[in-house]
């Protein structure tokens, strides 16, 4: 490991059984609410600005610990404020982090514009110094749970936490939203395939969206392949049948988070056994009524979500052949 790198972790001495380990992504969201998205050149006045804490597996992560779930996070970060603001974040929500700090090194940063729809478009920065290596990783870390994440960003490391968590009999959920370098080594230890959009067809070179599923579910072998697919919901491959779960309808303030919250949704109704459809309603319902507050995490009550399933409204449901 770099001397410039050292661990923080709330049990430096042993990992106690989790029920989740995310491995992945963090970030300091910078949320701009404006009118319109501008146009180029434009001069364009925002309404308000707040620093919160996000990132995909981290977000996850939290997400399951807000419900009851024992989780635990890997990630990196520099050795700043924002670091501090995840750590604190970690701790409130019970999270047990394993967080790898870099001297020197800014945390992650994203910018993200909200528009008055509640669509957000994202800036991202990050220093490549954070990139979480193989050798960074604990084998203990990812075996003492039950599920584990990731969002594939740290390809390698995922690969490797992957690999250990087939060894030692864990199911892998992952939300890859890019094709990054040597993504297939990854994708081959992948049990449960929830992406964004266009990563089907963009990773395929299908154009129909159910078809580009139907692929990856057959190269990769995966139990199933899915697609978010915002105010539609989710498109779900399972080998058998291909099933589509509108979203709900909801006074959406920020999209922000909406897909991270969605795969916790999907690992907490995985955790608790049960059948795909619920599972997949559960997580719709999860994203949605996080699209009712800025940020991230605003993550609803199990109660709330559950209401929400027995008496929302949804979008109309879309035809897929």
């Amino acid at each position: 490991m770099s001397t410039a790198a050292q661990i923080y972790s709330d049990n430096m001495t042993n990992s106690p059984e989790v029920d989740l380990v995310a491995v992945g992504l963090n970030a300091t969201d910078t949320l701009i609410q404006i009118d319109h998205f501008p146009d180029p050149g434009s001069k364009v006045e925002y309404s308000s600005a707040q620093n919160l804490p996000g990132g995909k597996a981290a977000t996850t992560a939290v997400a399951c610990a807000e419900w009851g779930l024992k989780t635990r996070y890997v990630g990196k970060l520099g050795n700043d404020a924002a670091a501090a603001l995840h750590k604190q974040c970690f701790a409130d929500s019970k999270v047990d982090a394993k967080l790898i700090y870099v001297d020197g090194a800014a945390s992650p940063q994203s910018l993200i514009l909200v528009d008055a729809e509640g669509e957000r478009t994202v800036l991202c920065q990050r220093d490549e110094r954070l990139t979480l290596s193989p050798h960074e990783l604990e084998r203990e870390w990812i075996t003492s749970a039950r599920v584990l994440h990731t969002d594939g960003r740290d390809t390698e490391a995922a690969t490797l936490a992957a690999e250990w968590a087939h060894e030692a009999g864990i199911p892998v959920v992952a939300d890859l939203d890019e094709i990054y370098p040597d993504v297939d080594k990854l994708l081959v230890q992948i049990d449960y395939l929830i992406v964004s959009r266009d990563f089907p067809t963009r990773y395929t070179g299908l154009t129909n969206l159910p078809s580009a599923l139907k692929e990856i579910q057959l190269r990769f072998g995966s139990k199933l392949a899915a697609a978010t697919l915002g105010a539609e919901g989710v498109l779900a491959w399972d080998g058998r049948e291909l099933m589509h779960v509108p979203a709900f309808k909801v006074p959406a303030r920020d999209t922000t988070g909406a897909g991270d919250v969605f795969h916790a949704g999907f690992i907490y109704g995985l955790l608790k056994a049960w059948p795909l459809h619920r599972q997949l309603e559960y997580a719709c319902a999860a994203a949605a009524l996080n699209c009712m507050a800025i940020g991230a995490r605003g993550i609803q009550s199990i109660e709330q979500i559950e209401e929400l399933m027995a008496a929302g409204t949804r979008h109309a449901a879309a035809r897929y052949s």
